[in-house]
């Protein structure tokens, strides 16, 4: 277990008092957060924190604002993914590097509205969240045949990898980011679909089709009184294996993205790990998404393997860190992230109006919540985490502003319908954010390579 390295200290499950508030002025306490831990585990020795800071910050420099467009992925038909075929779609853009690459479940999302009758007629529970077979998702979706419903490439690995794409679109902080996802499609229709989505929204999505295979889906059926029934078809998603050209992309990344609902499946885990052990061999940073509490509790083993071993940066929300640390609920999202932060070295924990932590070294950071009137909160803690990967990627050097950012994101999202940042609303934020920038210290110097010392 991940818990033998680290005896952490009684006091991190106190809430805060004023004596013990964290400086959050500079993010070189993340880098020696990082050192602490990595000097933990044995293979400090194969990477060097510096060299990641460098490579990052040689692509910073300033530019004139170009407002990038682009489409809000939620609504097209799958028609439209006939237009582009797969051998023009896999490999259009090849960077030396990817600022960015997410490596999780690749799901088509159906979501539709529909009446009790509904689902009396196909006998389905209401308000259920069950995995089906192929023959009962073909049931469902052909009586869905004539309503209305929406055909999205989702996944909350997606909504974080658009959002943060979109954020960097604007070249106002520094260069585009380099964004990609690998997953596991088939070579039927809906991969296609999959696949032309997030590269319109300016997402590579890198993963060969699996010959004869059947991309996964997720139905989503909402009732009037606002329940939702939700069924899964995992399809080829549940199986991802570690091919050379996988190892070659984790090669080439800055930071790798983990979704943690892999992390449950069968015969992944040996992937992820491989996937981690390159990773660190290379300089990259490796984030987790804790994902769902019930994933955590049917592979609580597993999360920690990922976790204790290998990640530098883990997402969650307070039910999901509370079940990392086997803390009850009265602990709360401050003991959590205090708690996890002796195990890696930063920690978001979102706790939905409440505001959100990042803990690092045994203290948290409070980040207030940004007003906003709430419409639907789904996709609000895919939106938190890019905006804490953005700034990681542009270098900004206090953990406040960077939390800020997240929370505005996320707020934003929570205030409309649909999982995904919208392109005005990320352009809109990013110009704010490069205003505080400017008129703070929040930004490092993009010349010096290195975080400045406390």
């Amino acid at each position: 277990m991940a818990h033998a390295f680290y005896a952490p200290s009684s006091r991190i499950l106190l809430y805060p008092s004023p004596s013990s508030t964290f400086s959050s002025r500079n993010l070189c306490c993340f880098d020696r957060c990082l050192l602490m831990v990595r000097r933990r585990r044995s293979w400090q020795k194969e990477r060097s924190v510096e060299g990641f800071r460098k490579k990052i910050w040689r692509r910073l420099c300033a530019a004139a604002f170009d407002s990038v467009g682009g489409v809000d992925g939620c609504s097209e038909s799958e028609e439209d993914s006939e237009e582009m075929r797969e051998e023009d779609l896999v490999g259009t853009t090849s960077p030396e590097r990817w600022d960015a690459l997410g490596l999780g479940q690749a799901m088509v999302d159906f979501s539709g509205m529909v009446d009790d009758e509904f689902l009396e007629r196909l006998a389905i529970q209401k308000g259920a969240r069950k995995v089906v077979n192929h023959e009962e998702r073909g049931r469902v979706l052909q009586a869905m045949d004539g309503c209305s419903y929406k055909a999205a490439a989702g996944g909350s690995l997606s909504n974080t990898l658009v959002a943060l794409a979109r954020l960097g679109s604007h070249s106002i902080i520094g260069n585009e980011l380099n964004v990609a996802m690998a997953g596991s499609i088939g070579s039927d229709p809906l991969g296609g679909f999959y696949r032309a989505k997030l590269q319109r929204a300016n997402v590579n999505f890198l993963s060969k089709s699996v010959k004869d295979g059947t991309t996964g889906t997720v139905i989503v059926l909402t009732t009037p009184d606002a329940q939702r029934t939700m069924l899964a078809y995992p399809g080829t998603s549940s199986t991802i294996d570690y091919h050379p050209w996988l190892a070659n992309l984790v090669s080439k990344t800055r930071v790798l993205v983990i979704e943690g609902y892999l992390i449950e499946l069968p015969h992944t885990i040996g992937t992820l790990c491989k996937a981690c052990e390159e990773a660190r061999r290379n300089g990259a940073l490796i984030a987790v998404t804790a994902s769902d509490l019930s994933c955590i509790q049917r592979s609580y083993e597993h999360f920690w393997e990922i976790i204790g071993n290998y990640a530098d940066i883990v997402f969650s929300n307070t039910n999901e860190a509370t079940a990392l640390c086997s803390l009850t609920s009265q602990d709360g999202p401050i003991s959590a992230a205090r708690y996890l932060s002796h195990f890696v070295p930063l920690v978001s924990v979102t706790d939905g109006p409440r505001g959100s932590y990042i803990g690092v070294k045994g203290e948290a950071v409070y980040i207030p919540p940004s007003r906003c009137v709430p419409i639907d909160t789904c996709g609000a803690g895919d939106a938190y985490a890019s905006g804490i990967l953005y700034g990681i990627l542009r270098g900004v050097s206090d953990l406040k502003g960077m939390g800020m950012l997240a929370s505005k994101a996320a707020a934003v999202v929570v205030a409309q319908q649909g999982t995904r940042l919208r392109v005005q609303d990320a352009g809109r934020l990013v110009k704010q954010f490069a205003h505080q920038l400017q008129s703070s210290n929040f930004f490092s110097d993009a010349e010096s390579d290195h975080m400045p010392s406390c």
